[in-house]
């Protein structure tokens, strides 16, 4: 089985639409996914969580399906959004320096790809 993990460093609502799309696209056809928060996208952490976000629905899917590996600690501290990525129980990786590191997933057999 195939294993990606979706490295999402854009902030663009457009941008991670397609994360979401794909992660469970990959779920549902049998190869393993998951999803990591990078950069300037932890800025959405918070507005994923409200019910009134386009993207509410798809990000609740995700996560019920245990398809986020969780949101970078330094860049969610930058960014102001920690707080609500915890209040979300949604891991913070910060193995590299404070940020989630590509090379663990490597080592592990994922693909990287990155948004």
């Amino acid at each position: 089985m195939s294993k990606a993990a979706l490295f999402v460093f854009n902030g663009d609502p457009m941008c991670f639409i397609h994360v979401l799309l794909n992660a469970l696209d990959l779920n549902q056809k049998g190869e393993e996914s998951r999803i990591v928060v990078e950069g300037a996208a932890t800025k959405l952490v918070p507005a994923l969580a409200e019910p009134t976000h386009p993207l509410h629905g798809l990000w609740n899917k995700v996560k019920a399906a245990g398809l986020v590996d969780g949101v970078c600690r330094a860049c969610s501290e930058k960014m102001g959004t920690r707080k609500a990525a915890e209040d979300q129980n949604l891991p913070l990786l910060e193995d590299m320096n404070g940020h989630p590191a590509m090379a663990a997933y490597r080592k592990a057999g994922w693909q990287i790809i990155t948004f």
